[in-house]
């Protein structure tokens, strides 16, 4: 079993707190945008073993297997937590009690301070979604660039 520190330090080097917010569905006269928040830690294929000890860990979660086709990238394995019931039950509890030690732990702040915003459901109204906006460009600095707004079937803008 790995232990809390074992899951901080890896989430230090491996982790990301992401935020994805969508548009509105055009679909539907009165849709609202759509937020989400993802926990990822993503290792080469080879670390597969140590992404399911992370899930037994939590309890909760998933992982995906990540094609590449970058020239420069390894297929790879993706352990996620994007559930709102579990981010508000076994993450930011878990990452409340046990602070990372990297500047991750800016992002976190932010990606905590998200999602209490959606359980609040202030991302129904304008100034909600702005704000959160907002924030989510604050978040991993120095990370690549990732577009805004994605739309419905997952493509970029």
């Amino acid at each position: 079993m790995l232990s809390a520190d074992y899951i901080v330090g890896l989430t230090d080097g491996e982790g990301c707190f992401y935020v994805n917010v969508r548009p509105p569905d055009k679909r539907w006269a009165h849709s609202k945008p759509g937020v989400e928040t993802h926990f990822y830690l993503k290792m080469k294929e080879d670390e597969l073993g140590l992404l399911e000890k992370v899930k037994k860990f939590f309890g909760r979660g998933g992982i995906y297997h990540q094609k590449e086709k970058r020239p420069n990238h390894t297929p790879c394995y993706r352990y996620e937590i994007n559930s709102q019931k579990d981010v508000h039950e076994v993450l930011i509890p878990f990452f409340d009690k046990h602070p990372l030690q990297s500047s991750k732990q800016k992002s976190y702040r932010i990606f905590r301070k998200i999602a209490i915003m959606i359980k609040n459901r202030e991302y129904r109204k304008a100034e909600g979604i702005e704000k959160i906006i907002q924030l989510k460009s604050k978040m991993n600095f120095g990370a690549r660039r990732v577009r805004e707004i994605r739309l419905l079937g997952g493509n970029a803008k």
